[in-house]
């Protein structure tokens, strides 16, 4: 018999940053889904409907610095602890003592350590396309200036304050259209080809983007909504996540290392550059997530995991959902 789910409601609550704007299905255990760059609650369409059927309250929320959510001015408003504080106020402003955390590219790094900051809140944190690794290293700035030889690596391309935007925004559907393309598996880059991670000597990152057709997930409709939402923001808000990495780094040096207990889910795409580059993250798995469930990598598969392959997702997510404690 199958379980009657309301459509999808909409609404702000308050957060340490001002307001957080949350899309939400279904009622039951609360699973709190975390978009990354550069994307929005709607990144988990597919995800809403299927977990609310299954008997979970489902809340997409749009972070810090897009969509409808608060976006505060200064640039260290967005390192991880506000994110974290964010996360917490959410689950609060719902009602709630505790969730199921699940995060896909940055939102699975918020994710992560939302989990590891306050294990009395996230009981289960599940990682889409980016792997966790535990803090620790060289400042982040100094290892990625040394990525790429002569060339830039885009999280260095990213620090720099309306550098990036200078690029996006005159033109952000053809932007957006072509980083999508750019890392999804049917229309990246052929092996061989010039790496779109990088940025020649005077160079943009569009430069190396992919052109002529979308990403079979992403329809024409999907690209006017993420497009229709930066055009009104702006991308200051997403790139300044990237502008925190040091910040981070400081902030978590207590936690140099650590390892997340609760039990956890990894799904990433065996063409996803995320997965590929941290392998040895993956390997390390069983000390870093010791409450590890399951590892998945999907064959043929890119960066936006739970777009390209949904039902794929879907049933891994529901799967590790219901084998969860309660």
């Amino acid at each position: 018999m199958s379980r009657h789910v309301a459509e999808i409601t909409h609404r702000l609550v308050s957060s340490p940053g001002g307001r957080i704007y949350l899309a939400e299905q279904g009622t039951g255990p609360l699973v709190l889904l975390v978009h990354g760059f550069p994307e929005s609650w709607y990144s988990w369409r597919h995800q809403l409907p299927v977990l609310a059927a299954a008997g979970y309250r489902a809340v997409a929320l749009d972070v810090r610095g897009y969509g409808r959510s608060s976006k505060p001015t200064a640039t260290d408003a967005y390192r991880m602890l506000d994110l974290v504080e964010d996360n917490v106020s959410v689950v609060h402003a719902l009602g709630e003592e505790s969730a199921v955390v699940i995060g896909h590219d940055w939102g699975a790094t918020i994710a992560a350590n939302s989990a590891l900051l306050k294990p009395e809140v996230f009981r289960a944190v599940g990682l889409l396309s980016v792997p966790y690794t535990p803090r620790g290293g060289p400042r982040p700035s100094d290892v990625f200036a040394q990525m790429g030889g002569d060339e830039e690596f885009y999280v260095s391309y990213f620090q720099e304050p309306g550098r990036a935007e200078a690029e996006i925004e005159p033109d952000v559907r053809g932007w957006l259209a072509g980083f999508y393309a750019a890392l999804s598996a049917d229309t990246m880059p052929p092996p061989g080809a010039s790496d779109p991670h990088f940025v020649s000597k005077a160079g943009t990152l569009r430069d190396r983007f992919p052109s002529g057709r979308l990403p079979a997930w992403l329809s024409e409709r999907d690209l006017d909504v993420y497009a229709g939402e930066f055009e009104r923001t702006g991308l200051t808000g997403a790139l300044n996540r990237y502008r925190n990495m040091d910040r981070d780094w400081e902030d978590l040096a207590a936690f140099d290392g650590a390892p997340i207990a609760q039990p956890s889910v990894f799904i990433g795409g065996s063409l996803d550059a995320s997965t590929t580059w941290l392998a040895d993250a993956i390997k390390a798995y069983p000390v870093t997530l010791p409450g590890l469930v399951s590892c998945h990598l999907l064959e043929d598969c890119g960066h936006w995991i739970q777009q390209e392959r949904p039902a794929e997702v879907n049933r891994i997510l529901t799967d590790w959902l219901a084998a969860l404690p309660a």
